[in-house]
């Protein structure tokens, strides 16, 4: 007669049995991407027609056509019905092109210039399910597009920005930002952990769990006495971008969904803090312990001498449906309470961001043909708007 094992017996190696699972679902997620991107495989990057290029560079259609019609820049790919489209890379050597040929004071070229320094911006939220590395991708994404130079940071141990970009620990085993902000002789120079995309202007620095060592680390460095350890914790950070920070415009922080050592480390380096909140009773009551959290630590920091030189902070409202009454309502108390620190626009609750995602693209990367063309259009003016009004707090930070 068989007995069916009681529930404890049936974990009681628990160690074990979440060893075995993790294997199972590597090698399925392992499967899923060699369909998906097979051996050598790189993501690539759709062409941009002629209006969505136009925006980019910040022309009109009719002048980005009369252009190419004269020969001037580099030529579009034109279909047999006239349809004109740029690649990425065209895209920035127009934008070189204009920059130099322009009978205007006008700079399509947005690099920073003089004594405008670095823009450190960091996505966070206590709450997962936040849309935070939606947020960060897409941010990232419009920044390269538009011409800036920018570094993504993946500082979450569970890779999704790195996934969204090509790079997944379990398989490419890239090393993560732990290797610049290790306390131990191994530590190595951020330059040598930047990775390319697939968007012209952007790199990132990929995550994997051994980020989760730094939280470990990180309490044993500072009960060390003779300060043999290096610098305290929240200084580390500012040391590894000194390495790169020439190369860049703007870097992009997607923090962990955790006040921990990692989101402090990026707290205490950031120019910018963009706290990403979905208008829900639950989400906002998170957000409140997080609030009150985040600003105890970040008093005790700059007590001991952190630099927190912040230009801004914005709290951007995500995955909002206009047409649901009690988010509305939360979005007015948001405002009424927050002011001018809650952004202009908000983000969409948007089928075609969801449906890219499971295909581990952004709405950048999916063609508009996939999708009911008023969802696509509605969800791109949605990003666009956003990333738009954070583009302009970069700027203004720069004295623009």
């Amino acid at each position: 007669m068989n007995m069916k094992p009681t529930l404890r017996e049936e974990i009681a190696e628990v160690d074990v049995l979440l060893t075995e699972q993790a294997r199972e679902l590597s090698a399925m997620l392992h499967e899923h991407r060699l369909e998906m991107f097979p051996p050598n495989a790189q993501k690539n990057l759709r062409p941009f027609q002629l209006s969505e290029a136009a925006q980019y560079l910040g022309v009109t259609s009719g002048y980005l056509k009369n252009l190419s019609l004269e020969g001037k820049g580099p030529q579009p790919i034109v279909t047999p019905s006239g349809r004109r489209s740029y690649t990425a890379d065209q895209l920035l050597e127009m934008r070189h092109f204009l920059d130099k040929n322009s009978r205007t004071m006008a700079k399509y070229v947005p690099h920073r210039r003089g004594i405008e320094h670095l823009q450190i911006i960091a996505a966070v939220n206590f709450k997962g399910g936040s849309a935070k590395t939606t947020t960060a991708a897409h941010l990232s994404q419009h920044l390269a597009l538009t011409g800036h130079r920018v570094l993504a940071v993946d500082l979450d141990p569970q890779a999704s920005l790195s996934a969204l970009h090509g790079f997944q620990p379990e398989i490419d085993h890239n090393e993560s930002l732990y290797e610049s902000l290790r306390y131990d002789d191994q530590r190595k120079p951020l330059s040598a952990l930047v990775q390319k995309t697939n968007f012209p202007g952007l790199d990132i620095i990929p995550a994997n769990l051994e980020l989760q060592e730094f939280e470990y680390d990180t309490p044993l460095a500072l009960s060390q006495k003779d300060g043999s350890m290096g610098r305290i914790f929240f200084g580390r950070l500012d040391d590894a971008l000194a390495d790169v920070a020439d190369n860049y415009d703007v870097v992009i922080i997607d923090c962990p969904p955790q006040l921990g050592y990692l989101t402090l480390t990026a707290l205490s380096s950031s120019t910018g803090i963009l706290i990403t909140v979905h208008p829900q009773m639950l989400d906002v009551m998170s957000m409140c312990q997080f609030l009150l959290m985040m600003g105890e630590v970040m008093g005790t920091l700059k007590r001991a001498g952190a630099n927190m030189r912040l230009d801004w902070l914005r709290y951007l409202v995500t995955r909002y449906e206009p047409t649901d009454g009690p988010q509305s309502q939360m979005v007015a108390f948001m405002r009424s309470l927050f002011k001018q620190h809650v952004l202009i626009n908000e983000m969409l609750k948007s089928t075609a961001i969801s449906d890219a995602g499971i295909t581990k693209q952004s709405l950048y990367e999916v063609d508009r043909a996939q999708f009911t063309r008023s969802t696509y259009d509605r969800a791109m003016e949605s990003l666009h708007r956003v990333n738009t009004e954070i583009t302009g707090l970069i700027h203004k930070a720069w004295g623009r």
